[in-house]
């Protein structure tokens, strides 16, 4: 059996308080409440490195483990929700071609068409979950209640919106004050969105992990006896500055024959007619050498990262996936904004893959 990872984290809290079918592989026990808090972009490295700034973090029982490739939200919170890899769920990235529309699919400003359950139509574990008689919640920012994303990938709970972290605390206390068994899930997105915006390491950055850590201080302190709560994340981060940043289409012989570009600097999808497959491949990999991993898709897909591949999902991986490594991006015009930050995350590197699983107990 291989090791427990991120698809495993939400059904392992499920079999803790009795859903059939799901596999304790983290060791929740049999309890009343179970809850997974995800810090969005703490990476376990990170979290080792600043553990004087996460107190109650650095403390907590348990270790690394691995989460999904891409290591981007999408993918990761795909996993997460429906217990599969992103080759069976099909958010492939943090943007991606959909065959049957042909238009470029960006999950984090997803609303409206598509729909979800038309993207994503494997069932959650949150639905699986109440159908079993556990009440389900999800406490987040009420912007995301009605997301294209949360109603893909983690349909089937009640939503409780709260911006802060005091509201977090209060939803959660409520959302575990039944006579019930409760599944719930709590997510916090600072330290990622100031990753991105500042760089890991940062003041701000510092500052926004010591309030995910006090977020997770009074989760703990909130959980009621007979409980458990895992913490986790989706991905963890990279600086990479701006000497490392290649701008793609500033490179003619990166782009000829290239149709459409998607996916995020760390990780690109490169769309193109299957005659011209090969040649682009042989022209990233030359001009880019050691700064990226060049696959085409059927490469990819038997290199086994996106897991068991269903061929309808498969066409949604771009013909040729461009991986950075080292502290390279791929700068696009495509996501203009999103190549010129310095946090980024997406590839293979042990910082974005490695995630902390921590453990607390009511």
């Amino acid at each position: 059996m291989t090791e427990p990872g991120l698809a495993d984290v939400l059904g392992s809290a499920a079999a803790g308080v009795g859903v059939g079918g799901f596999a304790d592989r983290f060791g929740f026990g049999d309890v009343q409440h179970a809850v997974v808090c995800l810090v969005d972009g703490l990476g376990w490295r990170l979290l080792r490195e600043f553990s004087d700034h996460a107190p109650t973090l650095a403390a907590a029982s348990g270790g690394p483990i691995s989460t999904v490739f891409p290591t981007t939200t999408p993918s990761a919170l795909g996993s997460l929700g429906t217990g599969l890899l992103p080759g069976a769920h099909g958010l492939v990235g943090g943007s991606f071609l959909l065959p049957e529309t042909d238009q470029v699919l960006n999950p984090l400003k997803w609303s409206g068409a598509p729909l979800p359950v038309s993207v994503q139509p494997e069932p959650t574990i949150f639905e699986t979950a109440s159908r079993a008689g556990v009440e389900v919640s999800t406490i987040g920012p009420g912007s995301y209640k009605s997301s294209g994303l949360t109603n893909a990938v983690l349909r089937g709970a009640r939503y409780r919106a709260a911006e802060d972290t005091a509201a977090r605390v209060r939803a959660l206390h409520a959302a575990t004050s039944g006579a019930g068994r409760t599944l719930t899930y709590v997510y916090w997105a600072e330290v990622d969105r100031v990753g991105h915006e500042s760089g890991v390491g940062s003041g701000p950055w510092l500052a926004a992990l010591r309030r995910a850590d006090a977020l997770v201080a009074g989760l703990g302190e909130a959980l009621p006896r007979g409980s458990a709560m895992l913490v986790t994340a989706d991905h963890g981060m990279v600086n990479c500055p701006a000497s490392s940043r290649i701008a793609i289409e500033s490179h003619p012989e990166l782009m000829a024959d290239v149709m459409m570009v998607a996916g995020e600097p760390r990780v690109r999808h490169l769309y193109a007619r299957p005659m011209h497959v090969e040649a682009i491949a042989g022209r990233w990999r030359q001009r880019l050498g050691d700064l990226a991993r060049v696959l085409t898709r059927d490469e990819v897909i038997a290199t086994g990262l996106y897991g068991p591949t269903d061929d309808f999902i498969a066409e949604r991986i771009g013909h040729v996936v461009a991986v950075a490594q080292g502290a390279a991006s791929l700068a696009s015009v495509r996501d203009r904004l999103v190549s010129s930050l310095i946090g980024q995350h997406g590839a293979l590197s042990l910082a974005e893959l490695e995630i902390p699983a921590l453990m607390f107990r009511g």
